[in-house]
């Protein structure tokens, strides 16, 4: 069965509530869309929200890359050499990776709408269901604490902390989630390269006590040396995020003394789901675990990612919380939520569906 076009169309869809990370604050996001169409009227979709302040690229320069005619191309071609396309379309699209996600993102959909299964299914499915985080941006303590009981009563477990400001805030919030939680939250933080080694070795050693289950990228990109004087306990809770953007970061990082013992995979970094398996075979064959992040999303290619993390043996956590926040996705479907835990759905591809 062949292609017969394809159509990208860009939509802004505010957020139900603003959030702080170290670098910005975010209002709310948007979104480039890609239908693709076989000559059967069948349709795949995909979609992608690329962060310009870690590759370079937005979703507007993704949108212009997808209806410049580039695509064109690929029309008349059988889905059945999917595969094949989204390597030719990678190498023409090396600089936009969110452009790449969103045209690997359909083609997947498309293939496996093609098949009628799911698309965990075509890799196999490795993990069953697992709790996903939920994010607390930076703000003062007493709002981060009454957001955290808000994601309880909601049957969250796992949080994840935005830090990388203030030092001495961060932790006294550890603190004080521990101490009203106990052990009820796994507690995840991400400081968005905002420490500097005097000031990681200081949190680490204040929440040594409070189980801290991992932490991604305190240190800007680059500084993997100062990581690797970490002890190798403290490595192995640390999760490479903006230093890992491709497979080829992927190699590095993962060649002894490894300065991470965790590898955070974002279809929106490394370019959609077959590079994001390559990173995590080589993760896989170097002892690396897989937590799975995302950006402001579409539930389209949050399903994507979930489908990915599955088909992974080595994934270990799930921070898919981006579309939670969406006022209005164009889309339904992809997964379920159940007591904080993610399920994909039983349907063909991605098991989205366009909102009515």
């Amino acid at each position: 069965m062949r292609i017969k076009q394809f159509r990208a169309y860009l939509k802004h869809l505010p957020l139900s509530k603003p959030y702080t990370i170290a670098y910005k604050t975010i209002f709310d996001t948007e979104i480039v869309f890609l239908e693709i169409e076989l000559e059967n009227g069948l349709r795949g979709i995909g979609a992608a929200n690329p962060f310009e302040e870690v590759v370079g690229e937005t979703p507007e320069n993704a949108y212009h890359q997808l209806s410049s005619g580039l695509l064109d191309q690929w029309v008349g071609r059988d889905i059945r050499h999917f595969q094949a396309i989204i390597d030719e379309s990678a190498k023409q699209l090396v600089p936009n990776p969110g452009a790449q996600a969103a045209i690997d993102i359909a083609l997947h959909d498309l293939f496996c709408k093609y098949l009628d299964i799911p698309l965990v299914d075509f890799y196999g499915r490795k993990i069953g269901a697992l709790p996903t985080s939920v994010t607390i941006g930076i703000k003062p303590v007493e709002e981060a604490l009454e957001e955290a009981r808000g994601y309880f009563k909601l049957g969250f477990r796992a949080i994840k902390l935005k830090t990388g400001l203030d030092v001495d805030q961060d932790i006294e919030l550890v603190a004080k989630l521990r101490e009203q939680f106990g052990r009820s939250f796994q507690l995840r933080v991400d400081a968005n390269q905002g420490y500097d080694l005097v000031q990681l070795r200081k949190f680490l050693h204040a929440t040594n006590s409070f189980e801290v289950e991992l932490m991604e990228q305190p240190l800007p990109v680059g500084s993997e040396d100062a990581l690797r004087s970490l002890p190798a306990g403290e490595q192995r809770r640390l999760c490479a995020d903006e230093s890992l953007l491709d497979t080829h970061a992927a190699i590095k990082l993962s060649l002894e003394p490894q300065p991470y013992g965790i590898f955070n995979i974002k279809l929106m970094k490394c370019g959609g789901i077959k590079s994001a398996r390559e990173i995590a075979a080589v993760a896989g064959h170097t002892g690396i675990e897989l937590f799975w992040g995302c950006n402001d999303e579409s539930i389209v290619s949050i399903a994507a990612a979930l489908h990915a993390a599955y088909s992974c043996p080595n994934t270990r956590y799930l921070d898919l919380d981006g579309s939670f926040d969406v006022v209005k996705d164009l889309v339904e479907g992809g997964f379920e939520l159940k007591n904080g835990k993610m399920e994909v759905v039983s349907k063909a591809g991605l098991g989205v569906v366009f909102s009515e």
